[in-house]
C-alpha cells in the first residue's frame, strides 16, 4: 500500500514513516495547521508581545520604577497580562511572562524581571 503526502496527495517514495513528499508541502500543511485562526488569539499575541517589548525596554537593568503616565505613552496595555504573583506579605505582581511590575502609590510602577 503506497502511502500519500498529507498535504498534496501525491504518492511518498523514501523512508516508511514520511508524511509528506517534499520540505514545501510539510511547510505548506504545517503553516495552515499552526497558523492563529482567530483574530482573537492573534490580536491577544500581539498585545502580549507589544507589552513586553516595552517593559523590556523600561527594564534594561532587571529592577527599575518608572511612571503609569510613560508606560500609557509607549502604548502599554494594562488588560494584557500572562501571570499574577503574590507574595506571602500580600504584594501582587503583575507578569508579562518573566517581565513583571507592582503597582506603587502614585501612579508609580516597580518594574521587575524574573530570574
Amino acid at each position: 500500500m503506497q502511502k500519500q503526502c498529507l498535504e498534496c496527495g501525491e504518492k511518498i517514495v523514501g523512508r516508511i514513516d514520511k508524511k509528506f513528499c517534499s520540505d514545501a508541502c510539510r511547510n505548506t500543511y504545517n503553516n495552515r495547521i499552526n497558523k492563529d485562526s482567530k483574530n482573537l488569539i492573534r490580536n491577544t499575541n500581539n498585545w502580549l508581545r507589544k507589552n513586553y517589548r516595552i517593559l523590556e525596554e523600561l527594564n534594561p537593568d532587571k529592577k527599575t520604577k518608572t511612571s503609569r503616565a510613560k508606560l500609557i505613552e509607549k502604548g502599554f496595555d494594562f488588560n494584557y497580562i500572562t501571570s499574577i504573583y503574590t507574595t506571602k506579605a500580600g504584594t501582587v505582581y503583575y507578569f508579562v511572562y518573566d517581565q513583571g511590575y507592582l503597582p506603587l502609590e502614585n501612579d508609580f510602577y516597580a518594574l521587575v524581571k524574573r530570574e
